[in-house]
């Protein structure tokens, strides 16, 4: 009888262990206000990257990734902008996208829950890396430097058979 309780709960235990992990979810809206979901991008790498238009760091940040996202865009690999701007400032979004030439989807109406249930904290910008299944390989908290998102993005379009990217990194204080 024991044996077989033992068995049972060797058994539960790989199973649990063998577990695929969870896959990354987000619904938000585009500038249309038609639901988009990261479930539509699956089979394809995703840079989701959390910003708002009142975020000097994200304002440093974005023509960078303007700038990456037209080398790769060719790769299988899909850029994503999550805007966290409220009702208040919802409206300076329009005026960044053309500031910066942001070509890539734009989705409205992110929230600091959105950031914590990525692991990203509670500041922007913050961007999340997510493979072909939907996976999160990694995650930048805080401003991100061009090689740590080229180094990622070589990572993800390549082999993959040398080590991962460190998988996450903070350039903020907390």
């Amino acid at each position: 009888m024991k044996r077989t309780s033992l068995a049972i709960l060797v058994s539960a235990l790989l199973a649990i262990v063998a577990k695929e992990p969870p896959k990354a979810e987000l619904t938000l809206k585009d500038a249309g206000g038609q639901k988009v979901s990261l479930r539509d991008y699956r089979g394809k790498i995703v840079v989701l990257n959390f910003w708002a238009t009142w975020c000097g760091p994200c304002n440093d940040e974005m023509p960078m990734i303007v700038e990456i996202e037209k080398q790769y865009r060719n790769s299988g690999v899909v850029f994503l902008a999550a805007s966290l701007d409220d009702a208040k400032t919802k409206s300076r979004i329009p005026a960044f996208l053309s500031k910066y030439q942001v070509e890539f989807p734009v989705w409205y109406g992110a929230t600091g829950d959105d950031l914590a249930r990525f692991g990203l904290g509670e500041a922007v910008p913050a961007t999340v890396f997510i493979d072909q299944e939907g996976r999160i390989t990694a995650r930048v908290l805080g401003q991100m430097r061009k090689d740590e998102l080229k180094e990622r993005l070589d990572w993800l379009t390549g082999d993959r058979t040398g080590p991962a990217p460190q998988p996450i990194v903070k350039h903020l204080d907390k």
